[in-house]
């Protein structure tokens, strides 16, 4: 007979403590995420709540310095939202991951890899004309062909 992770959870009196600690802190995080810029929710997490202090973790100091900002309006919406929050500590963890970075190689269109050559064209052989060179023909390495 298997059982599920959280029924084996919900068992055991200590495991059912963490997990409604668990679940509290994700519903924090929930809330959290729509009431700031929808840019910064992969950069930071809801670490803990004790004696209405919400406590975040932010992946830099840019982020936390948002956060820290928006403190005063983030406690209020709390409140209305029926959370005790009456303080909000923001601490810098570098060694929160970040999210994979999402940028895709760019292609040059027809047009601007034309131009490029007659601008490779009308130049004496440099480090430029190379460069140019590389970047019209799509091989963008930094190496020389």
């Amino acid at each position: 007979m298997t059982l599920a992770l959280k029924d084996l959870l919900s068992d055991s009196t200590e495991f059912r403590t963490i997990l409604g600690k668990a679940h509290a802190l994700h519903a924090l995080q929930q809330q959290l995420i729509p009431l700031l810029p929808p840019n910064l929710a992969p950069y930071f997490q809801v670490l803990g709540m004790e004696f209405g202090t919400l406590t975040i973790a932010a992946s830099n100091a840019t982020v936390a310095a948002k956060i820290r900002q928006n403190t005063p309006e983030l406690i209020d919406k709390f409140n209305k939202m029926g959370a005790e929050v009456n303080g909000i500590r923001v601490k810098v963890q570098v060694s929160y991951p970040l999210p994979a970075s999402k940028n895709k190689a760019r292609q040059l269109s027809h047009t601007a890899k034309e131009d490029i050559k007659q601008l490779e064209a009308s130049l004496p052989d440099s480090p430029l004309k190379d460069a140019l060179h590389r970047m019209s023909s799509g091989n963008n390495t930094g190496r020389k062909s």
